[in-house]
């Protein structure tokens, strides 16, 4: 009898990933007020990424901004808006609606990967602009995912506050934030038989306290 087994050690938010409500503190507090203490050596007491292993499955929808827009990639620095979201669902002709998990692809990934990476992890990037707060919310997502590194436009729109989205959206809204979404494939499917809509599954994996987990997400038509 002969076998084999494997050790994988990694950051857990280094590759495809969910950020957990533990993930971000804005004035020493987290999501449902917690104290930002709650987060230490011994893992997050609150808010942590295990509390979402069986609910991330359900409808998921694709916006596919840069195919929208008639290029490739968005450039970097591209602030994604209200008008973007709307215009591109319309466009689509699918409707985001209460709980959807929705996809934005920016191309920026597919772009790097011929390219060379560069300076993907930090560096400028399209992405959500503050200006696409009021329609997220007003449509109620269960969650929102891009193909970059840090979901929203990179440099960001405020000059006093480093990732402003992340403290509204995970602080504030306790949204699931899905970063490094590798939306080509599905991209190009969408595109190809003109339906946005799919079942999306892609529960964190349960490690006790994390907050971050990486994640093999899948859309099935």
């Amino acid at each position: 009898l002969r076998g084999a087994d494997d050790l994988i050690i990694m950051p857990l938010q280094c590759g495809t990933q969910w950020d957990s409500l533990a993930h971000i503190m804005f004035e020493e507090r987290m999501y449902n007020g917690y104290s930002a203490d709650q987060v230490s050596s011994k893992g997050a007491h609150k808010n942590h990424i295990g509390m979402a292993r069986s609910d991330v499955a359900g409808r998921g929808v694709l916006l596919d901004i840069a195919r929208y827009k008639g290029v490739d990639a968005l450039e970097p620095g591209y602030a994604i808006t209200d008008d973007d979201l709307e215009g591109c669902a319309r466009s689509q002709g699918v409707e985001v609606m209460r709980g959807d998990f929705l996809l934005v692809r920016t191309g920026q990934m597919g772009q790097r990967r011929a390219n060379g990476w560069g300076d993907y992890a930090g560096g400028d990037a399209p992405g959500l602009g503050l200006a696409s707060v009021p329609w997220i919310a007003e449509h109620e997502v269960a969650s929102v995912s891009t193909d970059t590194w840090g979901m929203e436009v990179l440099p960001n729109e405020t000059e006093d506050v480093f990732q402003p989205l992340h403290i509204i959206f995970i602080v504030h809204m306790g949204l699931l934030v899905g970063e490094i979404f590798d939306l080509e494939t599905i991209g190009a499917d969408c595109a190809d038989d003109g339906q946005y809509e799919f079942l999306f599954c892609a529960p964190p994996l349960p490690i006790t306290r994390a907050v971050g987990s990486p994640v093999n997400p899948m859309a099935i038509k």
